[in-house]
């Protein structure tokens, strides 16, 4: 499945443009270019994105439910309408203890 940019100049619901797909963290690019970007993730109760560590800061914000967003191995919640960022070059992690959903912006430049 191709996962392109959501059509630009055209009103949305960030909520609405990304689905729960059982047993799976879904990906939607709502824009993305050499300097960053920017998607709505899904998951399922129960996924996890694995530990990594990023170059880049990357801001997270909860648009549905609940998060687990561990960095460094210190664990913390964030519920609808909260946000945090990951600084680069942290070691982190993102579970879904219940199902949620989620902006990621990454922005790329500054690090050069």
């Amino acid at each position: 499945m191709e996962n392109i940019e959501v059509e630009k100049s055209k009103v949305f619901i960030i909520v609405e443009i990304i689905e729960y797909v059982p047993n799976a963290v879904v990906i939607k690019t709502i824009i993305k270019k050499t300097t960053g970007n920017v998607t709505a993730v899904s998951f399922d109760s129960g996924e996890i994105l694995t530990e990594k560590i990023s170059p880049f800061d990357t801001f997270i914000q909860i648009i549905e439910g609940r998060a687990e967003i561990l960095i460094e191995d210190h664990s913390q919640t964030l519920e609808t309408g909260q946000s945090i960022i990951i600084p680069a070059h942290s070691k982190n992690a993102i579970k879904a203890n219940e199902r949620f959903k989620m902006i990621s912006t990454i922005i790329k430049s500054g690090y050069e």
